[in-house]
């Protein structure tokens, strides 16, 4: 799979209001990089939650949401970054 990454990687808020669009993406490449499974949350645009998931350590996954979807974690080891795929 190839993609064109839309910002640098960067650490995932912890809390909603703490919560990032990636750059307004509607894909973004999550990583755990830690040795613990993370939850991870995606919000809408006022904040409600519209589903959690649990990472597992070191795993690689991709969240395709809309633009003003908002991404957070249980802990900073999650990193993200807004990607366009080709």
């Amino acid at each position: 799979m190839s993609f064109r990454l839309k910002a640098a990687e960067a650490a995932c808020g912890t809390s909603v209001g703490a919560a990032s669009t990636f750059s307004d993406s509607t894909e973004v490449r999550l990583v755990n990089s830690g040795s613990t499974n993370r939850l991870v949350t995606v919000a809408n645009s006022s904040d409600t939650t519209l589903g959690t998931f649990t990472l597992a350590d070191g795993e690689v996954t991709f969240i395709i949401k809309d633009k003003t979807d908002q991404i957070f974690a249980a802990h900073a080891e999650v990193l993200g970054v807004g990607i366009i795929r080709h």
